[in-house]
């Protein structure tokens, strides 16, 4: 296969890993793609029956879960795992979904590493910064460090075409949790 450009997904939670699972099928099966899975690690537990319901390979796991891990541990272990990693696989893109610590600091590791980052279901929402918490100021931090963003709703799209996104940089896509439920019931079929 002639590789014209490579992507890292990085997902840490249960959700994260639900939601990138039909994205993720989805470029291994396209020409020129080369896809690598980055697992932070901080709800391990959690997120691998889903990783193996959906038979996602992971490439790289930062292995950050620590007893009473806080945003701060989270924060800190997965950036300093994300800079390896993007060190040695050197992704053209990064791919983040939602709203979590994971996300965030995944999209700010690209941007820091200057790896184009895409944001899955960007532009939720509540314009309170504590609520929820921390996944309010992660969305907003997230939209300000990506250049793709693929949003659930056109309401989504309204919300980031407000904070300054360019149209052309936005995708009202839907919400790929129903693509996963698709993958799901033909898996239990």
């Amino acid at each position: 296969m002639n590789v014209q450009f490579k992507v890292l997904a990085i997902l840490g939670t249960r959700p994260e890993a639900i939601k990138l699972a039909p994205i993720i099928r989805t470029l291994q099966q396209r020409d020129g793609i080369s896809i690598a899975v980055c697992l932070t690690g901080q709800h391990k537990q959690l997120v691998e029956p889903v990783i193996s319901f959906f038979d996602i390979k992971v490439d790289y796991d930062l292995n950050i879960m620590s007893h009473n891990q806080s945003l701060f541990d989270i924060t800190i272990k997965s950036l300093g795992g994300l800079k390896r990693t993007i060190s040695s696989f050197q992704p053209d893109w990064i791919l983040v979904q939602g709203d979590t610590t994971a996300t965030f600091v995944s999209a700010l590791a690209g941007f820091y590493s200057g790896v184009k980052v895409a944001h899955i279901e960007a532009g939720l929402r509540t314009y309170n910064k504590r609520a929820p918490f921390p996944e309010e100021t992660n969305r907003v931090l997230t939209t300000h460090l990506s250049d793709l963003h693929f949003a659930a709703t056109d309401q989504a799209k309204e919300n980031l075409l407000k904070e300054g996104v360019a149209a052309s940089d936005i995708y009202v896509v839907g919400n790929p949790v129903i693509d996963a439920v698709r993958i799901a019931q033909k898996q239990i079929r």
